[in-house]
């Protein structure tokens, strides 16, 4: 559907680009929900109140320097030497399918977060040093 849609609505030439309503008719090239969020205010305002208290109690992890050929279940296994591990997963390119080297990691407690921090961070996984440190709030 919306990828689909993106490249129909590209391949109509730079007319459209140059529409008079002030946003280049961008919003035409992308799904209607994904324009609307493109410009909003909203967005931010529901963003920084998820962070600051539902969504990152402090447990999330974001994790730097993977190698391409890590799965989300070494992620998974690497930082269950410090605690139990939530949810872990590598975030991938849209198009490629490929890891793009960071991911996230959310521990069952702060306390087992902090451990991993402070003896995961800089530590080898897959031949590289990689780095742990907690999610910063969205708003930041």
């Amino acid at each position: 559907g919306a990828v689909s849609q993106v490249v129909t609505d590209r391949g109509r030439g730079e007319a459209e680009d140059r529409d008079s309503r002030g946003f280049g008719g961008q919003d035409r090239g992308r799904s209607g929900d994904e324009a609307k969020m493109s410009y909003s205010r909203y967005r931010s305002r529901s963003r920084s109140v998820d962070s600051s208290d539902v969504e990152n109690p402090g447990n999330n992890l974001f994790v730097t320097g993977l190698s391409s050929r890590l799965t989300d279940r070494d992620l998974e296994k690497h930082f269950s030497t410090e605690g139990e591990v939530i949810d872990a997963s590598i975030v991938l390119d849209p198009w490629t399918r490929e890891s793009r080297g960071f991911g996230f990691v959310t521990m069952a407690t702060l306390k087992e977060a902090e451990r991993c921090i402070k003896y995961l961070d800089r530590s080898v996984l897959e031949g590289r040093v990689i780095t742990v440190e907690k999610v910063l709030p969205k708003d930041c």
